[in-house]
């Protein structure tokens, strides 16, 4: 102490200053960068896809992106994510004059893989792909955190990585976006749900709904209006951004990045970017072993499965050999064995659907039949529903967060602008490449 009393008062103000920067530099530096896997069914009928995947990489500083997967539906291909790190490429250098950590594009290119390209049969999987083996790769690296796997397409590759690795389900959070990829990846969804109940999984099936619908918004932050007033003429990506619904704000899968961008992305409940959730401990579906009408009514997002009786054949089980079409949209039915044929379907909203099936099998050809699905999800409890784990959590249910039609909404469009307007400072680290009309 008494040596303390001989050193100048304003030494132990600098000193006391240097520990509380040193405290405080510690406190940040003890928040890593979240890890995340990106599954995308980027390509050329899926153009939000794009535009999700040049927001990523304008904050691709914020983030240990360990994997970018191309998976099923929308004609998903890694071409169509390399063509676009190449854009981010060129807009490289601007973007480093305003933050650091951004990672070179070489870095990103060895970590895209090719996921599933056919939907998964009735059984929800199928053989490994490059994309499933790297989720299991990238959840088995030694880490205190867990891998963020933000699916904004089909499930087919984290369904297979379960599959084949199910112990990777201790390491990994999902965020999917589901909704109309439920419908068309709901024989993974089943899979999933039945084989491992366990996961953690926030089901985003119309929360992710708030980020598009902009009737809340102001005038200057409306899906069409943004890219003329924030985006236009803007660098490689600002220029490619144009060729995707013209410009307007789709980004339907990019509330699965904003959950892990702002907010406690551990608290599904608690406020974020990317919405809030409530814990289910259900799924709901309903089994018919019958030709269903307009007296059967079902959940929004429900699991809906038709099983139908037919000759015993020699066709392999879990064969495609009908279709069943709703809304000028065609699924395939598959022969489960014993005579049994079965069929899913997972509707996206609310409606009076009506289904006619297809096939060389006299039996299986010109089924028809309705149904009603009503909100929300999951609705009544059914005898059928699937019985999930402690860690998967759905769309608010309550009125109040239903926006425009869409369950859960209002707990991401009540953040909209805000997103909108943080990004907006990112496309001004761009400089103008020509004019406004580019």
């Amino acid at each position: 102490m008494k040596y303390i009393n001989r050193v100048p008062r304003s030494w132990l103000i600098c000193l006391i200053a240097i520990i509380a920067l040193m405290q405080c530099m510690s406190t940040v530096q003890a928040k890593p960068k979240p890890r995340i896997v990106i599954s995308t069914d980027i390509g050329g009928t899926d153009p939000d896809d794009f535009q999700s995947m040049i927001h990523l990489l304008m904050y691709a500083d914020c983030f240990q992106i360990e994997g970018l997967i191309a998976s099923p539906y929308g004609n998903g291909r890694k071409k169509d994510i390399l063509a676009t790190i190449d854009l981010y490429e060129k807009d490289l250098s601007q973007l480093k004059k305003h933050a650091s950590g951004f990672p070179a594009p070489n870095s990103l290119r060895k970590i895209c893989k090719q996921g599933a390209i056919p939907a998964a049969s009735y059984r929800g999987f199928s053989t490994p792909t490059e994309g499933s083996e790297w989720i299991i790769a990238c959840a088995r690296k030694k880490s205190d955190q867990p891998l963020w796997v933000l699916v904004w397409g089909g499930l087919e590759d984290l369904a297979q990585a379960l599959h084949d690795a199910p112990e990777i389900k201790k390491h990994i959070k999902v965020y999917w976006i589901g909704g109309p990829n439920k419908k068309w990846s709901v024989n993974t969804y089943v899979y999933i749900a039945q084989n491992h109940p366990d996961l953690w999984m926030i089901e985003a099936n119309g929360t992710y709904r708030g980020l598009i619908i902009d009737s809340e918004s102001p005038d200057t932050l409306k899906s069409k209006a943004y890219y003329g007033n924030y985006i236009q003429g803007r660098g490689a990506m600002g220029k490619d951004f144009a060729h995707y619904y013209k410009g307007d704000i789709k980004m339907g899968d990019t509330p699965s990045l904003a959950y892990v961008m702002n907010g406690n992305p551990d608290d599904p409940a608690g406020e974020s970017w990317g919405g809030s959730f409530i814990r289910t401990n259900r799924s709901a579906r309903t089994l018919f072993r019958r030709n269903s009408t307009v007296a059967d009514t079902v959940a929004t997002y429900a699991v809906l499965e038709w099983i139908f009786k037919g000759p015993e054949t020699a066709i392999s089980p879990d064969s495609s050999c009908f279709t069943l079409t709703i809304g000028g949209q065609e699924w395939p039915g598959y022969y489960l064995g014993g005579g049994n044929y079965g069929v899913r379907y997972s509707p996206k909203q609310a409606e009076v659907g009506t289904y006619t099936t297809a096939s060389i099998i006299p039996a299986l050809n010109g089924q028809t039949g309705s149904y009603v699905s009503v909100a929300p999800w999951p609705g009544k409890t059914g005898p059928d529903d699937y019985t999930l784990g402690p860690n998967w959590y759905g769309d608010r249910p309550e009125p109040a967060f239903f926006l425009s039609g869409q369950q859960g909404a209002k707990t991401v469009s009540k953040h909209r602008d805000a997103f909108l307007l943080d990004w907006a400072k990112r496309w001004k680290w761009l400089a103008p490449t020509g004019p406004l009309n580019d």
